[in-house]
């Protein structure tokens, strides 16, 4: 997590609004912001190389990275491309994966790919988003949502009954027009135009995106559950995407599963997109316990949205 704090309340000298109105209906009190001629790349590369500390892993032994993000360092080359070199895994080959706020459990599901087929041993997955570097701090609904970090997680192949057990994914181009970045893309380049418009900034009908949110990332939970004939009291953790505290008490109540028992750190970091549910894992690791049932589930921008069933593969120390 980047060092700088944004504060409700110095949000509230840079746009009409105040702490009591952000937390009702967001759950925000602060996040952080990446300051400086940085990139998603150097948060991701220092996660990356905590990573690798922390698991005592030779760089050269990294087999893959994937960088979930929609704040590229650049259009090209891949921020994956850049975090490997910053890491020192130059061994690994790499790529960026565009899901929006799902692009981490998307990243993650496709890394268990490349595991269980056998030809990788150690896959890394980053959840990285500069999302200061594309939000408007003149607009009161979207300014107030997001913040900067970045988070990482390494697969490897186990014969226990731990790990990534079911995934579901799904998504709807439909939903382009509630939530995207209006110009910057090939449809349309950066001209004068679309910078007076402020059109390079997220575009959100929050409404819109609230009902679609709620509806879908509440079913897909309830649904891996479903799937994998688990109950609420079979769940120890429920680890979802930081979007709105709201969406959050949704998705928990759909699952039948108790406050204590969900992940939340929105209130310190805002929505980080890519990063906000590895930054949970890292939050909440010393409370888990090797065989732990967990669920990750995500929504975001396209739309995009899913669900994970992960059994907890160690006890922290």
């Amino acid at each position: 997590m980047p060092d700088y704090i944004l504060t409700n309340e110095e949000l509230s000298t840079m746009v009409d609004t105040n702490d009591e109105w952000i937390t009702s209906r967001t759950g925000v009190k602060e996040r952080r912001i990446l300051k400086g001629e940085k990139g998603t790349s150097d948060m991701g590369a220092k996660a990356v190389i905590q990573l690798l500390e922390k698991t005592n892993t030779d760089p050269l032994d990294v087999d893959l990275i994937i960088v979930a993000t929609v704040t590229p360092d650049h259009v090209f080359p891949a921020t994956a491309n850049l975090v490997a070199d910053k890491a020192g895994c130059s061994n690994a080959f790499n790529y960026d994966l565009g899901a929006a706020c799902s692009g981490f459990i998307y990243a993650l599901s496709t890394g268990v790919a490349f595991v269980e087929s056998g030809r990788y041993k150690k896959v890394i997955v980053v959840g990285a988003d500069k999302m200061s570097s594309i939000v408007d701090y003149t607009d009161r609904t979207t300014c107030i949502i997001f913040g900067d970090g970045a988070g990482a997680v390494m697969l490897e192949p186990t014969e226990e009954e731990v790990g990534i057990i079911d995934y579901i994914h799904k998504s709807d181009g439909s939903g382009v027009d509630f939530l995207r970045m209006k110009a910057g893309g090939s449809k349309h380049p950066a001209t004068q135009a679309t910078i007076d418009a402020r059109e390079h900034f997220v575009y959100q009908d929050g409404k819109t995106v609230f009902k679609f949110a709620v509806t879908n990332m509440a079913d897909y939970a309830a649904k891996i559950m479903e799937r994998n004939n688990l109950t609420g009291d079979d769940v120890a953790w429920l680890a979802p995407h930081q979007a709105n505290k709201r969406i959050v008490d949704a998705t928990s109540n759909r699952m039948g599963i108790s406050e204590d028992k969900v992940m939340m750190n929105i209130e310190r970091y805002g929505n980080t997109t890519s990063a906000t549910i590895p930054t949970l894992l890292w939050d909440y690791e010393k409370r888990l316990k090797k065989g732990d049932n967990i669920v990750l589930a995500a929504f975001g921008g396209g739309f995009t949205w899913g669900a994970i069933y992960l059994k907890w593969a160690y006890d922290s120390k």
